[in-house]
């Protein structure tokens, strides 16, 4: 089982939209649902996706060199598949975890590394607010 923010979902499936029919792929990390506001019923060791790499960070660096320096090492990916087909496909990105989304964008389903769909827990909890100074 997999355990993804509600928030998170609504933004991922958001992007899918906006972008079809182009396809998307976001990188996502987790946090400990011992550290997310209203992760009270989830084991505190329970990795919850909850942020994600805008797609088009580190864009002209990758056109230039062929290489994503922006995006650090993610545990999951996020990608869409506007053709309707929501298994996972040899040209996505593998990750341990791939959260796959078709139109009419408004559900993910996940898979992991080998191809064996998950389920997916949706939960409304938060993740702490994060600054940059």
């Amino acid at each position: 089982m997999v355990t993804i923010t509600s928030g998170l979902v609504e933004l991922l499936l958001s992007v899918a939209s906006d972008r079809d029919p182009q396809s998307v792929t976001v990188g996502l990390t987790v946090t400990p649902a011992s550290d997310l506001d209203g992760g009270d019923d989830l084991d505190p060791e329970t990795q919850v996706f909850t942020h994600f790499y805008h797609p088009d960070a580190g864009g002209s660096v990758n056109a230039v060199f062929g290489i994503d320096l922006a995006s650090p090492r993610t545990q999951g990916r996020f990608v869409s598949h506007p053709d309707g087909d929501d298994r996972l496909k040899r040209t996505d990105d593998f990750h341990e975890v791939v959260f796959v989304a078709t139109p009419p964008w408004d559900e993910v389903v996940a898979y992991d590394r080998g191809g064996t769909r998950l389920p997916v827990t949706v939960v409304d909890a938060v993740p702490p607010s994060e600054s940059v100074t």
